[in-house]
């Protein structure tokens, strides 16, 4: 454990994170990347849990603008559930224990979830999968990440993108942007930058639960921080 900087984080994955180039569904061997990282980051003795979006399947209102709002993000719901399958499945065949925790109960597939269960499940070096967001529509898989690493306890959020960190605009689009090396969670809200909704924001804010933001194309970088490297954008 000397060489980690935290005993229990919280991973926050974007569905697209499984897709690959493909941009939607599962690309196997992108799943494959991310989880050989995810057991190399358990096997330090980590305790790793994982919340995972549904993007790469449907993203709610987004894909659903016809749709009644809830429904739609009720479809959102279960298409984390599918990536949080497939993450099990991938970590399993690498002989990493897992469970997945639903906030919608399905137990055919998975625990709904219980906070204290969770917790024990962590302590005794499993991985636990979130799936379903918060089970209530409105609210994001951002916020789902941010409530359960509340709940949990984790020491830090480590949220994997498609982009190396947090800028003052969009690089794509302005090529002035600046990328912060650290900042606060008062200047995101307060410069409106796009790191996670103001929800799982202001979450993050006000129980100090420290922010790694870092791109996820290269899955090295989930145990480059783990292990305390700098890299990315803190956000505290």
């Amino acid at each position: 454990m000397s060489e980690v900087k935290y005993k229990r984080v919280l991973l926050k994955l974007s569905g697209e994170a499984l897709a690959g180039n493909a941009k939607t569904g599962i690309d196997i061997e992108t799943l494959g990347a991310i989880c050989d990282k995810v057991k190399e980051v358990s096997d330090l003795g980590v305790q790793v849990s994982i919340v995972v979006g549904g993007g790469n399947f449907w993203r709610g209102r987004r894909n659903g603008e016809q749709m009644e709002k809830t429904t739609a993000d009720y479809m959102g719901m279960l298409a984390t559930t599918m990536n949080a399958l497939a993450l099990q499945d991938a970590l399993e065949a690498r002989g990493v224990y897992t469970r997945v925790q639903t906030a919608i109960e399905m137990r055919e597939i998975a625990e709904p979830y219980i906070k204290r269960k969770a917790a024990k499940h962590l302590e005794r070096g499993r991985i636990v999968i979130f799936a379903c967001g918060t089970g209530n529509p409105y609210f994001t898989t951002d916020t789902a990440a941010a409530l359960r690493a509340a709940e949990t306890e984790a020491d830090v959020i480590l949220l994997g993108k498609n982009i190396d960190g947090v800028y003052s605009a969009d690089p794509k689009i302005d090529p002035t942007a600046v990328k912060y090396d650290e900042i606060t969670y008062a200047e995101v809200l307060s410069k409106d930058l796009k790191v996670m909704d103001s929800t799982a924001t202001a979450l993050c804010k006000d129980n100090n639960i420290p922010l790694q933001v870092f791109g996820i194309a290269d899955p090295e970088n989930i145990v480059r921080a783990v292990k305390g490297e700098h890299i990315g954008t803190i956000v505290k």
